[in-house]
């Protein structure tokens, strides 16, 4: 059966991101008109369901891996609308977590006064180091560019696929992370 998307969405980019011993297709859809974003997935061999946890993530916020790993930048202004870009892997867990995938897909260029802005696709992977065949955290960013109201606006959205163990790595990972974040907290100097 096909999936039927609507209205919202009339673009698809594809990856194929290797898991395991295997692959999983992985599509985000999009409409070359909004910032709405939309990940479809499927593996490319059969995989059992106990074993692999798929999450996707409208706000990057709620994700545990972006808590431990990743500093977001937000920002509202007259003609910039940002809300969860990933700013960088924090400082503090650069050895412990990587950026495996950096993909571009600018969609047109807009001038503006005597500037030109790009109206882009940017999707971005990480992993966890010691688990880099079993976590996959993708980030898809829009940059959307309204020409009727002067706005770049930046949205984003994630998709985590984790074996059980590297799933329950990350857990610990965060805990770990937030008790730290309550040390340092109560003793600065610390």
């Amino acid at each position: 059966m096909a999936l039927s998307l609507g209205k919202s969405f009339n673009r698809n980019y594809n990856l194929r991101i290797p898991f395991s011993n295997s692959f999983y297709d992985i599509g985000v859809f999009f409409d070359k008109k909004t910032s709405f974003l939309l990940f479809s997935v499927s593996s490319a061999s059969k995989t059992n369901s106990e074993f692999v946890k798929i999450n996707m993530f409208k706000n990057l916020v709620s994700s545990k891996f972006c808590e431990t790993y990743l500093e977001l930048h937000q920002y509202r202004g007259k003609n910039l609308d940002i809300i969860n870009q990933v700013k960088c892997i924090r400082p503090e867990q650069s050895g412990e977590c990587h950026q495996f995938l950096n993909e571009n897909l600018n969609l047109a260029k807009i001038a503006h006064e005597d500037k030109y802005f790009y109206d882009s696709l940017n999707i971005y992977g990480y992993t966890i180091n010691g688990y880099e065949s079993n976590f996959i955290f993708l980030v898809a960013e829009r940059q959307h560019i309204v020409s009727k109201i002067n706005k770049k606006i930046v949205r984003t959205t994630g998709m985590q696929i984790a074996s059980s163990e590297s799933f329950k790595a990350l857990n610990d990972f965060h805990d770990e992370y937030l008790q730290h974040n309550v040390i340092k907290k109560s003793h600065p100097n610390y």
